[in-house]
């Protein structure tokens, strides 16, 4: 009779997924999920922020429908949205690519690139404000000496509306172009020598190599990007004010004055929860269109 060798256990390293999780969990429902039932409470209250909130039903949520500021609020956010995809994706992208090479004195250069990361949004905003003062800033001196005007851009709706568009790309490409220059090193340089003995030149390899394997990182950055604009506020706040008038008045901000400003916390809470709804439907909507929960790793069977 043979005895079989018992192997000896070792000690337990592993936990339930659920018990790893529970930190995470909770911290997400209490500032997420508790706050958002709180203001989806709220939207259905008239309150001052002083007193006793008092129910009236499905009153601010029918004022939203029918508020004309509210639709020119959506209309500019989706404007800025489009805008700030635009204009900052594509630098973005050659800009990241370009400092993942080895050209010389990249390292230096990527660096002067990336410094408006240091920056905190109301000091880039203080900065470009007064730098586009139509007094006292640069902009405007440069502007009435080659006689092109008083300079006055955030006097004008399509100047303050370009300045936010600007102030959010030199802001915020300094972010996507990291993303990007972190996707570039991880494509195979295989790729690229069995393209260029074939004869592919540069560009042919950029639209047939780096684009197609920057797929999940394009996705993962436009989520970041439209997310980002459709809670624009802060430079907005100092920069323009929501002027000139309304020119400039983004449904972040509208939220932000209804509230702390008219002192309607009830509306400004229906405006909140329609923002919050309307951003996560757009990010959910384009992961699923991009296919991005299906995309595997570029580098899988090499």
């Amino acid at each position: 009779m043979t005895t079989g060798t018992r192997r000896p256990r070792g000690p337990a390293t592993g936990r339930p997924g659920a018990v790893w999780a529970l930190p995470g969990a909770l911290f997400f429902a209490l500032f997420a999920v508790v706050p958002m039932v709180l203001v989806a409470y709220l939207s259905f209250t008239d309150w001052d922020g002083l007193a006793t909130p008092a129910p009236t039903g499905l009153d601010n949520w029918t004022r939203l429908v029918a508020d004309p500021v509210m639709r020119q609020a959506v209309v500019l956010s989706l404007a800025l949205t489009a805008a700030t995809w635009a204009v900052q994706t594509p630098i973005a992208l050659l800009l990241g690519v370009w400092a993942a090479g080895p050209q010389r004195n990249r390292a230096v250069l990527s660096a002067v690139f990336f410094f408006p990361l240091l920056l905190s949004s109301a000091a880039i905003a203080v900065l470009w404000k007064s730098l586009l003062d139509p007094n006292f800033g640069p902009v405007a001196r440069i502007s009435d000496a080659l006689g092109m005007g008083s300079g006055n851009i955030l006097g004008t709706s399509t100047g303050a509306f370009t300045a936010v568009v600007f102030v959010s790309a030199w802001q915020f490409i300094p972010l996507h172009a990291l993303l990007y220059q972190g996707g570039a090193r991880q494509i195979p340089a295989v790729l690229y020598q069995a393209a260029e003995v074939d004869g592919a030149g540069r560009l042919l390899r950029f639209r047939h190599i780096t684009l197609p394997q920057l797929r999940a990182t394009i996705t993962t950055s436009s989520v970041l990007m439209v997310v980002g604009a459709l809670t624009y506020f802060d430079t907005v706040l100092i920069l323009t004010q929501g002027g000139p008038g309304t020119d400039t008045t983004i449904v972040p901000y509208l939220m932000f004055w209804t509230g702390f400003r008219g002192y309607e916390l009830g509306y400004a809470s229906a405006i909140a929860f329609t923002l919050v709804v309307v951003a996560t439907t757009a990010s959910l909507l384009m992961v699923r269109l991009t296919g991005f929960g299906a995309m595997r790793s570029t580098r899988e069977g090499m």
